[in-house]
Formats: structure tokens, sequence, C-alpha cells
């Protein structure tokens, strides 16, 4: 008897359904849209995975006021976003397995549990330990509510994966640039930090609520209650993510590349990657932490190629545009967070009409388009200087969004493709650590660049690192013009199962 169990092939985003003898269905106008089944699900996972964006958001403005409140230093209460974004990134991988033993829900709804706890216990911190500690418990439930967000959306569509889906899941993303700063801002100005922590709590509830009621009761897979957790893969990714981005971290602080506060995690993490890749490459029998055999599959190769350039160009200029307005401004944090307001906008408009755009033009023209819009918008911030207008810099920051805001939805359509429904959870991490990895590097080499110039004077270190940003953004193209062109008639058929993608049994 096989140890293999075959798992019924899927829709695929464009393509025919199948009738029951075989011919393919008509095609009709509102095969993309989504039922109210599905829509309600989503309302679940947005409300609930919005705490975790908008908490990132509103901390990054908060170093300075965290140093004085804890009586702190900068290079220390750094480790409140660097803890939680190496935490984050470690625990991505363990969703998949999580999820197939426990149950998607389940898993959520723990999930979510365990983020308000962190959030309460966060302010309450009485020092900057503390802090950070705290900090870390937010870092494990984000990094598994953010691929587990992806992967019940796609389950709940029946793995049919199309752009208004993913324009859907990824809400929080555009919502998270336009409420943080502002929310975060007027915290700053009138109350506690704490309370920064304490927004959290209400959404949180309200997210608890919405997914006992609407997110499907689904059960740990048969097979899977047997299958014990790749540990030695797990001890090979989790430190080599974390080494890397600690390096990438370092890389303005520690003065270069060259430096071994730097070049020493850097290459420990890329030997340990090697050694996973090489691990994971061969798993026999047992069920990889991540199998990246799935990159063979050009829909997922290229769409996660894609998606780290795309991390790169967005984190870059995230990182960047707070910075430019308090420092070459002079803006307060909260003024800050309002300038930032048209750029979300941007983002979340585009998620209105890029759908159709996707269907009319493919994914690769789309991507292409994004790209080079966001890189032209970026192009004022490169050239500009303390006296320029702020009404122009906010409609040039209303494009950059509209380009920023579609670009990572046509990759993210297009990595399901080929993808058998067992294998949604690794091909969720995949794209997700790709991204992660992509944004510690676009963030690292821009602070770079503003480190390295900062005796030059402020206007010199700003445009030159906008020139990088936009650098990198151009470069990003290059991925996404070997992208599938997903279209309606250009779409594949229905991929067969192959050995690679066939549950073992584990018996």
């Amino acid at each position: 008897m096989s140890d293999a169990v075959p798992v019924p092939t899927r829709h695929l985003v464009g393509a025919p359904t199948p009738t029951p003898s075989g011919a393919p269905a008509p095609e009709h106008p509102s095969a993309d849209r989504l039922d109210g089944r599905v829509r309600a699900v989503l309302v679940a996972l947005v409300v609930g995975g919005v705490a975790a964006i908008l908490d990132s958001t509103m901390v990054t403005l908060a170093i300075n006021t965290l140093v004085a409140g804890l009586d702190s230093t900068p290079g220390r209460i750094q480790w409140v976003i660097t803890g939680f974004m190496l935490v984050m990134a470690v625990t991505i991988p363990v969703t998949g397995w999580a999820e197939r033993r426990w149950g998607g829900k389940r898993v959520w709804m723990m999930a979510l549990t365990l983020f308000v706890l962190a959030s309460v216990l966060c302010a309450v911190s009485w020092n900057d330990t503390s802090l950070i500690g705290f900090r870390l418990l937010q870092g494990v439930a984000t990094g598994l509510l953010i691929p587990l967000m992806q992967t019940l959306a796609v389950r709940a569509a029946g793995g049919r994966v199309t752009s208004r889906l993913v324009a859907a899941f990824s809400l929080p993303v555009a919502l998270g640039p336009i409420l943080g700063p502002v929310i975060g801002g007027l915290i700053l100005s009138w109350l506690s930090w704490r309370w920064l922590f304490l927004v959290n709590v209400p959404l949180i509830a309200a997210g608890l609520l919405l997914a006992w009621r609407f997110l499907p009761t689904d059960r740990s897979e048969p097979s899977a209650r047997h299958v014990r957790l790749d540990w030695i893969g797990l001890v090979l990714i989790t430190p080599s993510l974390a080494a890397i981005l600690y390096g990438l971290s370092q890389l303005s602080a520690d003065g270069g590349i060259g430096h071994a506060g730097v070049l020493g995690p850097l290459l420990a993490g890329i030997v340990l990657l090697a050694a996973f890749v090489g691990w994971a490459s061969r798993p026999g029998d047992r069920q990889p932490i991540v199998d990246i055999r799935l990159l063979r599959k050009r829909s997922l190769g290229t769409a996660s190629a894609v998606l780290f350039t795309a991390g790169a160009a967005m984190y870059a200029g995230m990182f960047l545009l707070p910075l430019y307005f308090q420092q070459l401004h002079s803006e307060s944090v909260l003024n800050a967070g309002l300038l930032m307001i048209p750029q979300g906008v941007g983002a979340l408009l585009s998620r209105f009409g890029v759908g159709k755009l996707v269907d009319r033009f493919g994914a690769r023209v789309v991507t292409i388009a994004s790209f080079l819009l966001a890189a032209a918008a970026t192009v004022p911030f490169a050239v500009a200087g303390p006296d320029t207008n702020l009404w122009w810099l906010g409609a040039v920051l209303l494009i950059r969004g509209l380009g920023i805001g579609a670009v990572l939805i046509p990759p993210t359509s297009v990595a399901y493709q080929d993808i058998q429904p067992n294998n949604i959870p690794h091909a969720t991490m995949t794209t997700r650590i790709t991204q992660q990895l992509g944004a510690s590097f676009g963030t690292a080499i821009v602070a770079v660049v503003l480190q390295a110039l900062v005796d030059h004077g402020a206007t010199t270190a700003f445009c030159s690192a906008f020139w990088w940003a936009i650098g990198i953004t151009i470069a990003a193209i290059v991925p996404a013009v070997i992208l599938p062109a997903n279209t309606p008639n250009t779409a594949p058929q229905p991929a067969k199962p192959t050995p690679n993608e066939r549950i073992p049994s584990n018996r």
C-alpha cells in the first residue's frame, strides 16, 4: 500500500471552474466576487490582524519617549523593535505545522489571546528589560497571526486566490500606515506611552469574538496528528533567520559590513540557512518545517523573489519618511504621523482597482507599473530640502501610496497558482519569510547610507538615502519581468499533484 495520499487539485487564479463532466464552465462576470461566507471570514481576520500592524507602526514612533520614560538608552530601547521583528520572523516557520496539528481557528484564537496578554504586560512594564521581554511575546503572537491570516483567507476561498481576495486580507497592511501614526501620535501627545499597548485590548477582544463566530471550525489533519515537528529544520532555520536579520539591523550601528558585529552574524546565518536548504531539500518521509521544494515552481519562485524586493522597497521608504519629516522639517511626532496619511490613503485606494487591472493587463504588467509609479513618486524626496512645500510632498505621497499599495497584490495572488491545498501553509510561510527578509534588507541599506552621511548635513544624508530607496525600487522590476502573466486568458490549468506534493502518512 502506498504511503502517500493524493490531494485533489485546486482551482487557480483566473482558471475556469470545471463542471462534473470535465468541461470548463462558462465565464461569469462575478467570478472574482467574494461570497458572504468568505467576506465574514475576512472581516474576522482583518479585525484581529490589524492590531499587530497598528502596534508595530505606533511603537516605532515612541523610541524617544520610551528612552525618557524608562530611563534607558536609544541603543537598548531599539531592541523593543528589533527583538520583536526577530522573534516574529523565527516564529513564522512553525505556523504551518501548528495549523495542521491543532487547526487554524484554534491557533488563530490562541495567538490573539497571547497577543492581548502580551500587550497588557507591555503596558505595565517597569523597566526596559521587562518591556523588551514582553515585546518578544508579542512577536511570537504576530509571527503566528500574519501568515495564518493569509492561509485561512485562502482556505476560506476554497483555494481560489484572486487579486480581490489578496487585497482584502492584506487590508491591515494598508490601514496600519494610515491609523498607526495618527493614533500613536495622539497617544504620545496627550496620554502615557502605556496606552500604545492598551489600545489593542478592545480591538483584539472584538477580533476574538468575530473569530469565534465566523471562522470555520476546522479540525487538525488526521495525518498531521502523528507528524512530529521537524526539530532539526527548526533548529537550523530559526537561528539562521535571527542571525541574518540581526546582522542587517546592526549595519548602521557597527560601522559597515566589515565589522565583526555585522559580518559574524551574517556569515553564521548564511551557513545555517545553507544547511537548512540541504536538509529541507531531501525530507524523505518526514514533513519539513518549510517545504522549499515548492520554490521550483515558477509561480511561487518568481513571486517570492518579487516579494523580497517589494519588501525592501516598501520598508526602505517607511523607515525614511517619518525621520525625514521630523529631522529635516522639524515636525513633531504627531505632525509626522499626520503627514504620512496621504501615502496610507493611496495604498488603501489602490486596493479597490488593482484586481480589475490584473484581470485586464496581467500580474506582470501591473507589478512593473506599480514599482515604476512608486519609484517616480519617491524622486521628489531625493531632491527636496527643508523648505520644500509640505502640501506638494503630501500629493506626491498619495501617488507613492498608490504604487506601494498595489505592488504586493499581484505577486501574492500568483504565488498560489500551482500550489495544492495541503501546501498552502508552506507557500504562505515562504512568501512571508522572503518579504520579511527583504524588509530588513531595504531598511538596513538606507539606514547605513543615512548614518554614513549624517556628518555632511541632514539634507545630503536624506537625499542620498532616498536615491538608494529609488534604486532598490527600480531593481525590484528585474524579478517582476519573469513573473507569470496571470490573466484569465493565460491562466494555467489546475496542476496535478506531484510526488513532492503528497502528504506522508507517517504511519
